[in-house]
Formats: structure tokens, sequence, C-alpha cells
């Protein structure tokens, strides 16, 4: 439809041209649900892998059967491990992120948790009288 002053357009013009845009938008409609379909696949291998999967624009982060301190007691129990073993070792075990300052993120929850002992510089343990 050619633009013209709206005054000048008769309505059943106007009603062919309502007609004519709600069909698009049945089309783009299917068009998002089989993309939609297509995302939701993906992101169900990315989750199987272990990853973070994005839904609506969000990264959401992969879930862990325990959470990092709580992985931490378990790994360092009767050890003493440096930050980066540490960091790497519980991935090993298991515990997924998608951090890329992971090693920093371990390395705070040894330092502020009381649930470990600094044995010398960087290398820490469970202390003996916890859980």
């Amino acid at each position: 439809m050619a633009k013209r002053a709206l005054n000048k357009v008769s309505t059943d013009d106007l009603a062919a041209e309502l007609k004519r845009r709600s069909k698009s938008i049945k089309t783009l409609e299917r068009k998002r649900d089989r993309l939609a379909q297509q995302l939701d696949e993906v992101n169900e291998e990315i989750a199987m892998l272990g990853g973070a999967v994005v839904m609506g624009g969000v990264r959401r982060r992969p879930r862990n059967e325990m959470n990092l301190e709580e992985s931490l007691i378990k790994l360092l129990k009767n050890k003493t491990l440096s930050v980066t073993e540490t960091a790497e070792n519980v991935q090993k075990a298991g515990y997924r992120t998608t951090s890329p300052n992971f090693r920093t993120i371990v390395n705070q929850t040894l330092i502020n948790s009381p649930a470990f002992k600094r044995v010398s510089r960087g290398k820490y343990t469970v202390k003996a009288n916890y859980k």
C-alpha cells in the first residue's frame, strides 16, 4: 500500500492492510517457535556437557550437587594443596564452573571460610576439628 495521508484512506483499505499484516504475524510466530525449539535442543546439549545455558538472554550457571565450600572440604580432607592445585582438582572431581577467574574464587573461599586453615603460603587444608 502506497503511503498516503490517513484521512484519504478508505476503511476497506485499512481493513485489508490490517488483514495482510496479521498474516505476517502468524508466519513470524511459527518461525519464532521453530527457532525456540532449536535453541532448547542446543541448550540441552550444552547442559549435558556441563556448560552454562543461556535462557532469555540471561546466562545460567551450571548446577552442582554441592556448593564450592562443601566441594573444597571434601577435596582437602586430610590433604594440603596449593590454591592452583585445589582449583584444578575440584574441577576434575566434577565441580562445574564457567568463571574465567575460578582460581581467584577458590582462593577467596579458602581465605574467608572458617573451615580451612592456611598451612603455608598458598597452601591450605581443612581444620582438624571441622566436620
